[in-house]
């Protein structure tokens, strides 16, 4: 792939059928991975131990890995993104959401992929695009979850990290199992519409705004 082009539209992303819309769907996370991502073809690849880039694989450090406590609030949040009506590709998104494990342009900076010059978000506010700015603060999110909770008839104040706004989103309208496999299905969704707008907008030059009728309609039908 990398011979034959992996620019937009290269040789290297041509198949031989049409792709089906879950197939698309993973094609742009793995373009967004590849942002920006040149290969060498003279660099040898390596082994990188992540917890430790600088001292490299140890017993001693794989094992303190392995016995840190666990965050009791992430846990409960990563036993919400599991639902019966979501996709698996969805859930196992919100999970990767929520550990912080997505592509994001802060994230793409810190393996070395971006320059740290190249990390606002690409929506022009200003901030550097982290898995909070853009699913909680930017503009566009904002107004999302303004409007969602417009819709739900619920006020309140939004916490500033995911795992928190997730456990208090599903909590919203009470603590009936149905009102919350409800708001789980929301939230998720949301997101998933966050990530796929910004792709859009990062990869194919699609700029589809919050307030516009299309994606209400996204959104308020779920």
């Amino acid at each position: 792939m990398f011979s034959l082009g992996l620019e937009q539209g290269g040789e290297g992303w041509r198949w031989r059928r049409r792709l089906w819309a879950g197939e698309e769907n993973l094609l742009e996370e793995l373009r967004a991975l590849l942002l920006d991502v040149s290969l060498l073809p003279n660099v040898s690849d390596r082994w990188l131990w992540l917890p430790d880039p600088s001292g490299g694989y140890a017993v001693r450090g794989a094992y303190d890995l392995l016995t840190e406590g666990a965050n009791p609030l992430i846990e409960d949040a990563l036993d919400l993104v599991w639902h019966h009506q979501v996709p698996l590709k969805v859930s196992i998104f919100a999970w990767r959401l929520l550990r912080d494990r997505l592509p994001t342009k802060a994230n793409l900076a810190a393996r070395g992929v971006l320059n740290s010059e190249a990390t606002l978000c690409d929506t022009r506010c200003g901030h550097v695009e982290t898995a909070e700015h853009l699913f909680l603060f930017c503009p566009n999110s904002v107004l999302l979850w303004q409007q969602v909770r417009n819709w739900l008839g619920s006020m309140g104040v939004d916490p500033n990290n995911l795992p928190d706004h997730l456990v208090q989103f599903t909590y919203l309208i009470g603590v009936g199992k149905a009102k919350r496999s409800f708001l789980q299905l929301i939230w998720i969704m949301c997101t998933w519409i966050v990530w796929n707008k910004r792709n859009n907008r990062l990869l194919n030059n699609v700029v589809t705004d919050v307030m516009s009728p299309v994606f209400q309609k996204w959104v308020f039908s779920l």
